[in-house]
């Protein structure tokens, strides 16, 4: 492995071990000696609440230890789930309060946070629980598990890769939390050339050695493209033959989506039959077509093969390149995919020079971006408003 992948560029602000949001100093005085108690360097003491706590890390890395004060808030469960959407999914998050309600520290731990404590606080106590959590004696985390996206081309030059690394890339732009995108065709697959970074062997040593993939295994395996996004990508020989199998994919995406908040999987489709399970795990798959007859006929057969959406997964169509010459008219392409497609990315000059270049073209296109806005916010959870028409589907 080269030294340059062995850490994370510093490029931005490393996260901190501890960081405290409190209301009074007297807390305050208690956190101090709690961590200085347990020897941890990195802690960052502020005054402030929940709310604070929120604003502040929305435009930073998360710390693996978050104290934050909902004391006086009437509504301390809504804003922990705000302060979820901003947290990175290692974030342990210790919540203290005026309030000594055995109703509110259930419904604060079902939430999934570590602990909670009511004011006055007790300085043992509070040592005690901090050392328990960052010796990872507790696995309580306020953070969800990071956002699994498939990116799958319905067939080969349909431009599925472009659009998994210009989404990954949107995403740690205008999304707090770290992105990682994982390049499955380890044999062609180029998202590591349109991010102008080199590929290694790391991704094939995971497939092959599941046991050996831990938290250190993808430090040194994460080819840092900048301080908010990762590649794991290969580029193996191509007389060899790889077959990674569904369980080695399976347990690669359990712990990448442990680290990132969003996990981009560009999927080829020669490999995707073979990865049933892996398409079952809570995710969006996002369906890439052009807008070719058979592109459409595809659409359809992968939707029947991927299966009806569920709670916990959901299959949309992104149209792309839409307007191309000897693409088929709006109604005979639904017809032949079964449905309006969810998204439509134009055919504009500049957008296909932005794809062709990368992702230091791609940045520069405003097209680009306001094309890719509607993925953006349907992988964010964002609120889109009232259903779009037919016409605003396939022009808006």
């Amino acid at each position: 492995m080269s030294d340059q992948l062995a850490a994370r560029p510093e490029t931005g602000p490393a996260a901190l071990t501890a960081q405290i949001f409190v209301q009074d100093a007297e807390t305050a005085a208690v956190m101090r000696q709690a961590v200085g108690g347990i020897g941890v360097a990195g802690v960052d003491v502020n005054t402030g609440n929940i709310v604070t706590a929120t604003t502040t890390l929305a435009g930073r890395r998360s710390p693996r230890l978050l104290i934050v004060d909902i004391s006086g808030l009437p509504d301390p469960l809504d804003r922990l789930d705000a302060l979820a959407d901003v947290c990175e999914p290692t974030t342990s998050v210790v919540v203290v309060g005026d309030r000594n309600d055995i109703a509110l520290y259930r419904a604060l731990r079902h939430a999934g946070v570590a602990e909670y404590f009511f004011k006055p606080l007790v300085g043992d106590l509070v040592t005690r629980a901090f050392n328990a959590i960052l010796k990872g004696e507790t696995d309580a985390q306020i953070s969800r598990t990071g956002r699994l996206v498939f990116v799958l081309g319905v067939r080969g030059g349909v431009g599925a890769t472009t659009i998994a690394v210009n989404t990954a890339w949107h995403l740690a732009e205008s999304r707090p939390g770290l992105v990682a995108i994982a390049d499955l065709d380890l044999q062609w697959g180029d998202a590591a050339l349109q991010l102008d970074v080199a590929p290694t062997h790391a991704l094939r040593e995971a497939f092959e050695h599941p046991e050996r993939v831990d938290k250190l295994f993808l430090e040194r395996a994460a080819i840092h493209v900048d301080h908010r996004v990762d590649v794991f990508a290969s580029q193996e020989p191509i007389g060899d033959q790889i077959a990674p199998s569904d369980d080695a994919v399976r347990s690669l995406l359990d712990k990448l989506t442990e680290r990132y908040r969003f996990v981009v999987v560009d999927l080829p489709s020669a490999l995707a039959p073979r990865l049933k399970q892996t398409l079952r795990m809570p995710s969006i798959c996002v369906l890439v077509s052009d807008g070719s007859l058979v592109s459409g006929r595809d659409v359809a057969r992968w939707r029947d093969w991927i299966g009806p959406n569920t709670s916990d997964r959901t299959t949309i169509h992104l149209l792309n390149q839409h307007g191309t010459p000897g693409g088929l008219p709006d109604q005979e392409f639904a017809r032949a995919a079964g449905r309006v497609p969810d998204i439509v990315v134009p055919y504009e000059r500049d957008i296909r020079t932005a794809s062709v270049f990368g992702i230091k073209s791609a940045e520069r296109s405003a097209r680009w971006k306001r094309s890719l806005a509607p993925l953006l916010r349907d992988l964010s959870g964002e609120q889109t408003g009232a259903p779009r028409s037919l016409l605003q589907r396939l022009f808006g």
